[in-house]
């Protein structure tokens, strides 16, 4: 295999105005200011311990570090936007202050915690609603000038485990995003990722077939991110824990790359930067 046989295009996105060019997938850290994140290893205690696992993400190479405070794990429970706000805006105006060079993306569904985000210093907004749970989601990433984390899921956290039906789930997700992306491009954004959203409104073996056929999403010309970190479709296959899942993810965000990922959004950072290496060796 050779690098014209990986589905890999150079691709540039803006952020703080800066231009950052795609020449080489990027790591998202994941930071979760919720007490039910599936994954034990992602909940912190105390501003002390999320500060520093914050500084040891940025110092293994994480690009952007990803904040959220609405726990997306299947059947997870409603949480107010009041409650929302409450765990997010300080931590996130503490992470900004501390580190004032990274970059930070804030993992919610809500207009006005994107706004509040935006204000506090975020960078991108990472909805995985796709805009269905806000009809004022669009139109304040397009008056914000952010950049936008663009995932399919149907449903919501509660109700997403049975809504997995699909005529064909490629095609389904690529006339999604078409649909979307007209939209927001219309209201002026140009700034997006996409996310097919592994473990959202799709089975274990759904899941699969769409790391399979990855690449088909390159049509859209834009970024795609990969979050299979720890995910179910790893643990559940290999009969393990999430605790137990880092080399079923190690293994799958290879095959993401290799199939034309920009981002790998992940738990552990200074594996998924090996990975890159190793990928960039092979093929670049």
């Amino acid at each position: 295999m050779d690098k014209y046989t990986v589905f890999w295009e150079k691709k540039a996105l803006r952020l703080r105005g800066n231009l950052i060019c795609l020449d080489s997938p990027k790591v998202m850290g994941i930071l979760n200011l919720t007490p039910d994140s599936f994954y034990s290893g992602s909940r912190f205690g105390s501003d002390l311990a999320l500060l520093k696992k914050a500084e040891e993400m940025l110092d293994q190479g994480a690009f952007i570090l990803d904040i959220g405070a609405y726990s997306s794990r299947p059947g997870a429970p409603e949480v107010s936007e009041q409650e929302e706000e409450g765990r997010l805006v300080p931590s996130l105006k503490r992470l900004v202050s501390e580190f004032p060079d990274a970059y930070f993306s804030v993992d919610t569904f809500r207009s006005g915690i994107a706004r509040k985000a935006a204000e506090a210093g975020a960078s991108v907004i990472n909805d995985i609603s796709g805009g269905n749970l806000d009809p004022e989601m669009f139109t304040t990433i397009a008056s914000l000038d952010i950049a936008y984390v663009l995932m399919h899921m149907r449903g919501s956290p509660e109700t997403m485990i049975h809504l997995n039906e699909y005529e064909d789930l490629i095609l389904d997700l690529i006339r999604y995003f078409q649909q979307k992306l007209e939209i927001l491009t219309n209201l002026g954004v140009r700034d997006i990722i996409l996310d097919p959203g592994f473990g959202f409104a799709k089975n274990i073996n759904q899941n699969f077939s769409l790391l399979k056929e990855l690449s088909g999403f390159s049509m859209l010309e834009y970024p795609v991110l990969a979050g299979l970190s720890r995910k179910s479709l790893i643990y559940k296959t290999l009969n393990v824990s999430a605790e137990e899942a880092m080399p079923g993810t190690i293994a799958l965000n290879m095959v993401a790359l290799q199939q034309g990922a920009a981002f790998l959004r992940v738990h552990d950072v200074r594996e998924a930067i090996e990975t890159i290496k190793l990928f960039n060796k092979l093929y670049f």
